[in-house]
């Protein structure tokens, strides 16, 4: 069964990767076309990660846009030294942070029907899996904001270890310790929710619970 929260492969992240950072690069002399793809490329991993970084989806498109302006207007300082995903995932997380200073209040935890609107916003319906999507990222909301990071960094939009911790400022192991400890907190969760929840169950018994929580 299919499960959109799933990471891309290694071989295919890096493919990828290849290439965005091929348009970065392309798009610092102004090249047009380079710096659409570039856009349309990591749109959706901003989104997604800003969202699940905030706790709030609500202000995830606010956020992705404040990223992408921050990034073109330093495009020119990008030499490509690291992947430009991991250079863009970077500046949305230093967005993040900036739009708590500004806050006037702790961002507030996001209840399920946020989160299903932010997974509208980032997943095809006719996926299947999608409400074991929906599912997972509803539990996210509950992890703390470090180890809910390196999961979504990790887990969701498939970075290797050592990108997630260039772009978290912080060692490798400690990456991998928050995303160890944040599975096990999510595996409890569901658990407990199992139990409120029948349906939830028996799909943890036909081998339908979310992949991204398996060891």
């Amino acid at each position: 069964m299919t499960i959109p929260v799933l990471p891309a492969s290694p071989e295919k992240t890096a493919s990828t990767d290849d290439s965005i950072t091929a348009w970065a690069l392309a798009a610092r002399g102004g090249d047009p076309d380079a710096i659409d793809r570039f856009v349309r490329a990591l749109h959706r991993d901003v989104v997604r990660y800003v969202a699940h970084l905030s706790a709030d989806p609500q202000v995830a498109d606010d956020l992705a846009q404040d990223t992408f302006l921050r990034a073109l207007g330093s495009l020119h300082r990008f030499e490509g030294r690291c992947s430009a995903r991991t250079w863009l995932l970077s500046i949305a997380r230093r967005a993040v942070i900036d739009s708590f200073r500004h806050a006037a209040a702790r961002p507030r935890l996001s209840d399920e029907q946020d989160w299903q609107l932010a997974v509208e916003h980032a997943q095809p319906h006719d996926l299947p899996g999608f409400d074991d999507g929906i599912a997972l990222l509803d539990l996210l909301a509950a992890l703390p904001d470090e180890r809910r990071e390196a999961f979504t960094l990790t887990q969701l939009l498939g970075l290797p270890y050592a990108e997630a911790a260039a772009v978290s400022d912080c060692p490798v192991g400690t990456v991998r310790s928050r995303v160890a400890r944040a599975r096990v907190t999510l595996m409890g969760l569901l658990a407990e929710a199992e139990e409120h929840c029948p349906e939830l169950a028996d799909r943890e018994n036909s081998g339908a619970a979310p992949a991204a929580l398996a060891a």
